[in-house]
């Protein structure tokens, strides 16, 4: 199989399922990584995590008895000897050969291509090449306004860059949007910055040896026409079937590129088969993922002996979100003719436009296009691709008057059209394997693993399925509890429930986990609003825990709280002493705050101490709580305020600090309706009028942008703050865990006329009790950062290590602009994997195997040292290590210190739980999840942790361990090092051991 994309891998799953054994597979991949997912390889730009795209591992193709080689490249077929020759100078013979060799860019050859800073937009370290470049970049310009175009263009704004997007034809997305569909598009994204030239041809890029514009060509067609500055360009402008190797062993190739197949996937040599992108079947080569997995099993059931295997065709149906842009388009958008008719819904006021193509009689939906709102698109593509009679009028289809608005599709309605399933065939996985969860059912079906455009209509589905059934359709946050976090809080504040075991003994079982405890320790400061650090300490991630907020190499960065964004000079100037003396990195954050980066965990006391002793408080940037109050300078200054926002701003945040929400709160005031301090991006915002003030909620900023809505106008600010007060509370007792309020609103039953009935005209009679719970939590407020530095046996938490007073002296340092900031993540080699059960025997690099290893007892700790369900770091040698108590039992256990996933020592404030009885520990960095028992990674395709015996003498506690010259082999504790070695056998609780001994 010369490929390994997604189209690759999932013939190799079918031949697994299909003909197991049958044939010996092997796999040539050119990148040298694993395959990933194309179709969401712009996710990459927010995690940088090349495993979150993951789609298998060697062990997965190990697993299914597939020979994986990676970086290598198949460069000739010897169709007569059966042979293909590789990069690295190997003969591979070969009874079946497929190719899946995909796609390539397709690069217009204009004038200055060749430049530095310009790039293509297809593989992730096309990605990688793009961010390093854009950290000297200021502006970018996007060649192609088709569907990678848009991607591409969303990667440079979300880089910081002024982006420009360049498409030759008239319209944006031209084959899959008409005129009017592109016109909506155009204005939603311009709205994010985006400056589109539509019908413009860029006849050459400028720059001498390094691009420095586009220069467009002048209407007459020749190059002479106007250059765009821009800093960098990424060419998206289509791709081109990477048909070169059939071409080279004659196969027959499309008029327009691609290899020729018939139904049945096979080209005109009958030993040899092409899939994917790569492949012209009919005359079309298809770019999108669908089709290719439709071609993956119609060629795997051919292989496994099905002589009636065909391939049919597909549709180019397909669900994005652009620059956050939900459009979608499904069966033949553009179909025209006599017997064609169209329906449009154009909606300008919330940008929504539909369009349906049907038959002239109404009874077959053809094809059709979403922008703005495609919550339809998996009915709808499914009903096109049926092809069947219309069980209702096609207007209805749109504007949800008939039954088809809410009756479940049919059992052949195509619900994934990634992986080609059926309503039918998800709603007999459901019945067939009892499946309870949307999880279930996309491990049984694959459905909702492609795109994911079709979760929506999953979770229908199951829920229709479950209460026809007669089940309970499960809603609980975790496998601890069976509530939605709104039920959880109305039981902790009926039931006057002040700790999580009394929590999980009145409604939950087993121990917690790193989902449940955070919303729980949410819930008790919501409700009891006690120091989070006295009895929920160990409830908390490490931003909660330490009061800080955890940044790259296991670092803090500290925000203390500038009310209003107000802030005389001397206050000014104690941040950059504290700044100096500790070598913190300084910036201004976006909510007119000061955030000050680099402090270690034992540091952080210390600068609270000063920060307290000059007047702060937390600014609790730390927290799902009250962050910011932005606020223009308003009457106080400017010649256009009409109210004081500075002093509303600071009442209002000094009011509202500290207070623990769903999710983060921001807010902000301005002076007047020119809205300088942006108050209808924000949780709520204040706008001042000449009669009092507007009030808007629910707004948000961020990935998802979204105005805030008019709750109330011209009201005095006693009123304000009432209605405020009614606002956040109604918001903490029904919102779900970590939802904002936009999305919550969203959620909400009658939407924004219910919020207003509720809180404006008290519909429910509540208003009452919602003012007195916020003036009990403003009543109740402390300062958590002068909390700690007043408590000894608080600040005492805040140490590196249990057995040293010494710092992490591992973190590398770069210095960029002037400061001093941590050097960047450095991609390591994954270790072999573990047995689950045995652990894995130690190899030392540079050594022989070693079967055993000289160990001795080592005490690391006292008991005391370690609180019940939390962790602490020790030092054995130069080497770092974590030791955790966990449990009713109170067992403890002993890991490596790094983490394996971004190697940052961090892993022992993590937090603790178990899942289906397994302890586990969850790393605070990026949540990946591994057993405190085996090591394994419980949570994605990351290298497993080294575990180590414990045991208990009185109140000593003890770890068996290597010397420490040898652990440092075995277990590395440098944060730029490859990945830590596997791991060694399992840990046992130390109750275990102590009887074992």
């Amino acid at each position: 199989m010369v490929g390994n994309g997604m189209v690759s891998v999932r013939l190799c799953d079918a031949l697994a399922t299909r003909a197991p054994g049958r044939y010996q597979i092997t796999v040539l991949g050119e990148e040298a990584r694993a395959a990933y997912d194309r179709v969401k390889l712009s996710s990459y730009f927010e995690s940088r995590d090349p495993s979150a795209l993951s789609l298998a591992d060697p062990a997965w193709y190990q697993e299914r008895g597939v020979a994986l080689r990676l970086g290598e490249q198949v460069v000739a077929i010897d169709r007569d000897a059966r042979t293909v020759s590789t990069s690295r100078g190997a003969c591979l013979a070969y009874d079946q050969l497929v190719l899946a060799t995909g796609s390539a860019p397709f690069v217009p050859p204009i004038e200055g291509v060749a430049q530095r800073g310009v790039f293509v937009y297809r593989t992730l370290d096309d990605l990688e090449a793009i961010i390093a470049y854009a950290g000297a970049a200021r502006t970018c310009a996007v060649l192609g306004g088709g569907l990678l175009g848009l991607e591409a263009a969303r990667a440079a704004l979300d880089l910081g860059l002024r982006t420009h997007v360049i498409e030759l034809a008239p319209r944006l997305m031209p084959r899959q949007l008409d005129a009017a569909a592109s016109r909506l598009l155009e204005h939603a994204i311009a709205k994010l910055g985006v400056t589109v030239h539509l019908g413009r041809a860029p006849a050459a890029l400028t720059g001498d040896g390094i691009v420095d514009g586009v220069r467009f060509a002048a209407p007459s067609g020749d190059g002479g026409g106007d250059v765009l500055p821009v800093d960098m360009v990424i060419v998206s402008a289509g791709i081109r079937p990477r048909d070169e190797l059939a071409r080279a062993a004659g196969l027959e190739v499309g008029a327009r590129g691609g290899v020729v197949v018939d139904d049945r996937m096979a080209t005109n040599d009958p030993s040899i088969s092409a899939i994917g992108e790569v492949a012209s079947h009919r005359g079309v080569c298809h770019g999108l993922v669908a089709p290719g997995y439709a071609m993956a099993d119609v060629l795997a059931r051919r292989l496994a002996g099905d002589a009636d295997a065909r391939f049919g065709g597909a549709d180019g149906s397909a669900r994005l979100k652009l620059l956050g842009v939900e459009v979608a388009s499904f069966g033949d958008p553009f179909a025209t003719g006599d017997e064609v008719r169209d329906l449009v819904f154009h909606d300008l006021v919330r940008g929504v436009y539909h369009k349906l193509v049907v038959s002239a009689d109404g009874t077959r939906l053809l094809g059709g296009m979403l922008v703005g709102d495609a919550s339809p698109w998996a009915r709808l593509a499914g009903l096109a691709r049926a092809a069947g009679p219309l069980a209702a009028p096609p207007h209805e289809l749109l504007l949800g008057a008939g039954p088809s608005a809410s009756a479940p599709p049919s059992a052949d309605t195509h619900v994934c059209t990634c992986h080609d399933v059926t309503a039918g065939a998800i709603c007999a996985a459901i019945q067939q394997g009892g499946l309870g969860t949307v999880d279930d059912v996309k491990r049984c079906t694959r459905a909702g693993t492609g795109c994911g455009g079709c979760t929506p209509e999953l979770v229908r589905l199951l829920t229709a399925e479950l209460k026809a059934r007669g089940a309970s359709v499960k809603q609980g946050i975790c496998e601890h509890f069976d509530y939605t976090r709104q039920e959880l809080y109305e039981i902790v504040a009926s039931l006057g429930l002040r700790d999580f075991d009394a929590l999980l003994a009145a409604r939950g079982r087993g121990d917690g986990c790193e989902i449940c405890k955070p919303v729980a320790a949410s819930l008790f400061a919501s409700v009891h609003n006690e120091m989070i650090l006295d009895r929920h300490a160990a409830l908390q991630d490490t931003n909660d825990r330490f009061l800080a907020n955890l940044q790259r190499r296991g670092l803090y960065s500290v925000v203390p709280r500038i009310p209003g964004g107000e802030i005389t000079p001397d206050k000014l100037i104690v941040l950059g002493e504290i700044a100096r003396r500790y070598g913190l990195y300084t910036k201004i954050t976006g909510g007119q705050r000061i955030d000050l980066f680099g402090a270690r965990l034992e540091q952080l006391p210390d600068i609270w101490e000063e920060l307290v002793g000059a007047g702060f408080e937390s600014g609790h940037a730390y927290g799902k709580a009250m962050r910011t109050v932005k606020s223009c300078v308003g009457s106080t200054w400017c010649r256009y305020g009409v109210q004081d926002s500075v002093g509303l701003a600071i009442r209002i945040e000094q009011r509202y600090k500290g207070i623990r929400a769903p999710h983060k709160l921001k807010a902000a005031v301005s002076g007047c309706v020119r809205e300088c301090a942006e108050a209808q991006s924000k949780d709520f915002g204040i706008i001042a009028t000449e009669k009092g003030y507007n009030l808007y909620v629910c707004g948000n900023g961020g990935a998802r942008p979204r105005h805030a809505d008019l709750l109330a106008a011209d009201l005095d600010e006693e009123a304000l703050v009432r209605l405020v007060d009614r606002f956040l509370i109604f918001y903490i007792r029904t919102a779900d865990r970590l939802t904002r309020t936009s999305v919550w609103l969203g959620q909400l039953e009658g939407g924004l006329e219910h919020l207003r009935d509720v809180l404006v005209r008290d519909s429910l009679g509540i208003c009452a009790d919602l003012e007195r719970q916020m003036q009990a939590l403003v009543d109740t407020y402390q300062c958590e950062w002068a909390a700690v530095v007043r408590d000894p046996e608080k600040r005492a938490r805040f140490r590196a290590f249990a057995n040293s007073e010494a710092t992490d002296e591992t973190i590398e340092w770069v210095t960029e602009r002037g400061q001093t900031r941590p050097a960047d993540w450095v991609k390591g080699t994954a270790p072999p994997p573990v047995d689950p059960e045995r652990g894995a025997e130690p190899r030392v690099e540079g050594r022989k195997h070693l079967p055993v290893l000289q160990t001795r007892w080592v005490q690391v700790a006292r008991l005391a040292d370690v609180s019940p369900d939390s962790g602490v770091a020790f030092r054995h040698g130069d080497v770092q290590l974590a030791l955790f108590r966990y449990g009713k039992d109170d067992a403890l256990y002993a890991t490596q210190h790094m983490c394996p996933h971004k190697h940052d020592m961090v892993l022992a404030r993590g937090l603790l739980g178990d899942a289906g009885g397994e302890p586990k520990v969850a790393c605070p960095q990026h949540k990946k999840t591994f057993s405190l028992r085996t090591g394994a990674c419980l949570s994605g395709d990351v290298p497993a942790l080294r575990t180590f015996p414990v045991r208990i003498e009185g109140d000593r506690v003890l770890v068996e361990l290597p010397p420490p010259e040898t652990l440092a082999d075995l277990c590395p504790s440098r944060a730029s090092c490859a990945a830590p070695a596997p791991s060694a056998p399992s840990a046992q609780p130390a109750s275990t051991i102590a009887r074992a001994s």
